[in-house]
């Protein structure tokens, strides 16, 4: 196992705590978390909001890792991140791809289906 396939497992731990900054100083300075759906962020500071805001009501969080490839400073994660927000769950299939500068993540691209995670955590209307 390569020491940036361990840095991507544990930082796919580190979301179990549900602590944005902790999960942000993962990035360099300069890193990118692109979750697909959406926009890029850029900066460990536009990160560390972003993931506080989407998490926010998150009461639980454990990203299961199926397989995990590792080729020089890219690896990539397909994942199953079992989500609670109070009694609303999710079990969202993901797949990450990391790119890894001086033992942080300089960018980040996370692929999954935001209608499947709108669906589960969205509270149902009266």
């Amino acid at each position: 196992m390569s020491a940036n396939s361990d840095l991507i497992r544990q930082f796919c731990a580190a979301w179990s705590r549900l602590d944005a900054r902790e999960i942000a100083s993962f990035f360099t300075d300069d890193g990118v978390y692109h979750n697909m759906p959406v926009g890029p962020m850029q900066g460990r500071d536009a990160i560390e909001r972003f993931i506080a805001g989407f998490a926010a009501d998150w009461t639980y969080t454990e990203w299961q890792i199926l397989n995990l490839a590792c080729a020089g400073d890219v690896v990539i994660a397909e994942r199953i991140d079992h989500t609670r927000a109070g009694e609303r769950v999710v079990d969202l299939p993901c797949c990450g791809v990391f790119e890894i500068r001086d033992g942080r993540i300089a960018a980040w691209r996370d692929y999954f289906d935001l209608g499947v995670y709108m669906r589960a955590m969205t509270p149902p209307t009266a």
